[in-house]
């Protein structure tokens, strides 16, 4: 996910003259440690017993503009399937982003995913239920997380936070 600033900017790039163009961006510098270094994947023995119906990734994309009220909000939807010996998995995902060239303090990402389990006897699903706000000072995440078992909920939990724009 990627939210903007929450402050009103204007960018401009003056192209050519005689040493030619660069552009510099800003970079938020490090903290801690840095990362670990991992050794390069291994092949892995392929397994003709999992057939896949592709990766949610690009997806499907739309963006709405808005330019008299100067708004923005972006869908992005996928699924994939896979079929196992022991039964079939379809997961299925959203996002939706909104943003207000006004305001840019206010943006957000709802979400809505989706794991549907076909077994033997039952269906179990996950299903999970973003939503990302933000104001001047903070973003504001909520997750709700729910398991059905054959279209019945089973369990639910939510998780809220409070998270301070400290890299701003």
């Amino acid at each position: 996910m990627i939210l903007p600033t929450p402050y009103a900017m204007t960018t401009s790039l003056e192209l050519g003259g005689e040493s030619g163009s660069r552009l510099v961006l800003p970079v938020v510098p490090a903290r801690g440690t840095p990362a670990p270094e991992f050794s390069p994947p291994q092949p892995l023995e392929q397994r003709t017993d999992i057939k896949s119906e592709g990766f949610p990734w690009p997806g499907e994309w739309t963006v709405e503009r808005d330019e008299a009220r100067q708004k923005t909000i972006v869908h992005w939807k996928g699924k994939d399937g896979y079929e196992y010996p022991w039964g079939k998995q379809n997961d299925s995902e959203s996002l939706t982003y909104e943003g207000d060239d006004a305001h840019p303090e206010t943006c957000s990402v709802r979400g809505e995913a989706e794991s549907v389990f076909a077994l033997k006897g039952r269906t179990l699903s996950w299903r999970g239920h973003l939503l990302v706000t933000t104001d001047q000072a903070n973003f504001y995440y909520s997750y709700t997380r729910e398991l059905l078992k054959n279209g019945r909920i089973l369990k639910t939990k939510t998780w809220k936070e409070t998270i301070p724009r400290d890299h701003q």
